[in-house]
């Protein structure tokens, strides 16, 4: 599994319980990527996917935050390069249609590199108000869900400032996809294109 972010802790907002889950599981492998950050919030990553993961990998790269549709170029050739390293069976990203221009272009970019994974978009709650009808859920425990929020809080104190940085968010969002998919709590996600192999 192969999770990408635009910044230090897109990823754990958008699939932590989802990741969570998974690495309860034997045999998952879980290598992540993130492409902006400062050195204190690249730390600050490596330390969480290694909590959500244990042996988890972090790769970091210094785009300027904000401005990756400027490095199109470059993000593109970081991409196809990890490809070559990498050929997961499922890769995490935000979506297409995220409000925030490098969240959008990472969810644009990433079905083009990994033609042959299944892509899910996670979400990420923001003032922009561009959360859409998911296509997928994740169910998770309750416990699952708490756990993810008390990681972000102690893996992420430089966000503690922001106004949306909180419990109520977090759990919030978790337990409306909980709702809409018949579970206390979920992760949802939304994929543009699925195959199913029957064979």
């Amino acid at each position: 599994m192969l999770a990408v972010g635009a910044h230090p802790d897109d990823i754990e907002i958008g699939c932590g319980a989802t990741l969570l889950t998974l690495a309860a599981r034997p045999g998952t492998t879980v290598r992540g990527v993130v492409l902006t950050g400062s050195d204190a919030r690249v730390q600050e990553a490596t330390g969480a996917l290694a909590a959500f993961v244990p042996g988890a990998a972090l790769e970091a790269h210094a785009f300027p935050d904000g401005r990756l549709p400027a490095h199109w170029e470059a993000v593109k050739d970081v991409l196809h390069e990890l490809a070559t390293r990498a050929a997961p069976d499922v890769v995490l990203c935000p979506g297409p249609g995220d409000a925030h221009q490098d969240h959008r272009l990472l969810g644009q970019l990433v079905p083009t590199v990994w033609r042959d994974a299944l892509v899910l978009h996670y979400e990420i709650p923001k003032w922009d108000a561009d959360l859409h009808p998911p296509t997928h859920y994740v169910p998770v425990s309750p416990d699952m869900a708490r756990r993810k929020v008390a990681l972000l809080d102690a893996h992420y104190p430089s966000q503690h400032d922001r106004d949306w940085w909180d419990e109520e968010l977090f759990l919030g969002l978790m337990r409306l996809r909980g709702v809409e998919c018949k579970s206390r709590y979920a992760e949802a996600f939304s994929a543009h294109k699925v195959v199913l192999d029957l064979g």
